[in-house]
């Protein structure tokens, strides 16, 4: 068995603390021979600021450049909120996707029959949801330049955004989509507002152009404000959507809550294959944030932290069976009805997060 390099950044908050869930699942999938893996950890975000003055190290990202997959947990709390902007703890995830070349952004929004109640919509709307969101990652307005405040006298200051696509960006991601709906329901919607932006015209063009390719694949235009109203109207209706930077961020933030809790669902952010290897560049992370209110307490949920770890099985090392198992064991302990407080249900039992982890790892044997 081949052995695969990870390199672990918890980073802030209840970082570390779903990160050892998943350092203890690692133990116990090479344990029984499943995986090799061999690990290395780092710092990032408000932890990196505290040690080294810098979001990230140059020694830390030269590992993350090196290793096979790169496993995330939450970065920022009040803590830093007022270092300088551009070593704010977020810096150190947004430089990870830029050097990494992490263009693709998966984000599946799935409801586990067991918590369908959960969700703040109507059981009947939620249950067997399963979108896969995929977001353009390193373009867009978070990376459009100019991005600046200026001065303009009498007090008023001016802020500028940049929103920048060029067409190759739009291609890349549109064919990551596609790839994904023919494994799927082959069915993609395409988000953007080309009614009122130009970045959203050619951002329809190219996605019509690549469609061309893909003659299975049903495609549909969908303005972005109406994707998030039908969302919540009517969820079950998308299988794949593919959208840019600013608007996926916002829609898989609304796609998460669809199932409950935001503590309960990964993402995977992919690179373009090597053109030797054909090895992506991956950084898999939970979509939630570092969460300091709850920070050591030994409460937060390590659900999400884990099914990243899943989908890193599956997307870097082609362990699909692994991966399922893993995703099985999941949805057998919430059937089980343990429940951490952020998706706790009358009747079940409220555990911790050290208690949740264990629970999954006995399911898998």
């Amino acid at each position: 068995m081949a052995t695969h390099s990870l390199f672990l950044l918890p980073g802030d908050g209840i970082g570390t603390e779903i990160m050892a869930e998943v350092e203890k699942l690692i133990a116990h999938t090479n344990a029984k021979g499943w995986t090799d893996f061999t690990t290395e950890n780092g710092l990032v975000g408000g932890s990196a600021y505290d040690a080294h003055g810098v979001a990230i190290s140059e020694e830390d990202m030269e590992k993350a450049l090196g290793a096979d997959a790169v496993i995330f947990g939450a970065v920022g709390g009040a803590k830093w909120d007022s270092v300088p902007y551009e070593v704010r703890p977020e810096a150190g995830l947004l430089r990870l996707r830029k050097d990494l070349g992490l263009f693709a952004n998966l984000r599946p929004a799935i409801c586990y029959s067991a918590l369908a109640e959960a969700s703040s919509l109507k059981k009947e709307l939620v249950e067997g949801l399963d979108i896969l969101i995929v977001r353009e990652l390193t373009g867009g307005v978070y990376f459009g330049e100019p991005k600046e405040i200026t001065e303009l006298g009498n007090g008023q200051k001016r802020a500028v955004d940049t929103q920048v696509y060029e067409s190759y960006e739009i291609d890349r991601i549109a064919r990551v989509a596609f790839d994904l709906a023919m494994t799927r329901g082959k069915k993609v919607h395409s988000a953007d507002k080309k009614n009122v932006m130009k970045s959203g015209v050619l951002w329809d063009e190219v996605v019509r152009q690549a469609a061309g390719d893909y003659p299975e694949i049903e495609l549909y235009h969908i303005l972005a404000d109406n994707a998030a109203m039908q969302l919540v109207r009517n969820p079950k209706q998308f299988d794949v959507m593919v959208t840019d930077n600013l608007f996926g961020d916002i829609l898989s933030d609304a796609a998460a809550m669809l199932t409950g809790s935001l503590g309960m669902l990964p993402s995977a952010s992919l690179g373009a294959p090597d053109a030797q290897t054909g090895k992506r560049k991956a950084l898999y992370e939970p979509v939630h944030g570092s969460a300091p209110d709850i920070a050591g307490q030994g409460v937060a949920n390590p659900i999400a932290m884990i099914a990243s770890f899943a989908m890193a099985l599956r997307y870097s090392f082609g362990m699909i069976d692994l991966a399922g198992r893993v995703e099985k064991a999941i949805s057998d302990v919430l059937e089980d009805g343990l429940r951490t407080g952020d998706i706790m249900q009358d009747g079940c039992k409220r555990v911790g997060t050290a208690e949740m982890g264990d629970a999954i790892i006995a399911k898998l044997g």
